[in-house]
């Protein structure tokens, strides 16, 4: 089969790789990168539970080409917390017990860092549209949505910080 080279960009650092062109972002990510964060779970973009952000959008890392995110800037999991700790967002997931098994939490991570991202102060509705694609199948969306409404507080604390420093 023809092999294609392409860079990905992953978590602010350059993978140049020739690869398959079927071959999904969820496979490179998890196969080629060991980024095991990402999960696969329904592979048909039902669950969520294989979120990632390619250039600044929530996409089903099982659906998305990996030829298609060339030179696009792609985050996942593993690419959110930094020297100074986790994430806002993971921090809320972690401060509201909103995991149960954890294998769907890393999704809704992504599908709420995306939202905020570009949304600090979503309304309840905008959150929950943000995570429409993601289901838990231990039920934890109480504390999935705590979550969400401690994320948005999180984030409005370190942009504050962010501006006062």
């Amino acid at each position: 089969m023809q092999r294609i080279a392409i860079t990905l960009q992953v978590n602010d650092q350059d993978y140049p790789l020739e690869l398959a062109p079927n071959r999904t972002l969820l496979d490179v990510l998890r196969e080629d990168l060991a980024l095991t964060g990402t999960k696969p779970n329904c592979l048909s973009g039902e669950c969520g539970a294989c979120t990632v952000i390619v250039d600044g959008q929530a996409v089903n890392a099982c659906l998305y080409l990996a030829v298609r995110a060339d030179g696009k800037q792609v985050k996942t999991v593993e690419g959110l917390a930094g020297p100074e700790g986790l994430h806002p967002v993971q921090e809320a997931f972690v401060e509201s017990a909103a995991v149960q098994c954890g294998y769907c939490t890393p999704g809704f991570i992504m599908s709420a860092v995306a939202l905020l991202d570009g949304n600090s102060n979503p309304t309840e509705a905008e959150m929950l549209e943000a995570v429409s694609g993601n289901i838990c199948r231990c039920t934890g969306y109480a504390s999935i949505r705590q979550a969400l409404r401690r994320s948005i507080s999180k984030i409005a604390a370190a942009r504050s910080g962010e501006i006062g420093a």
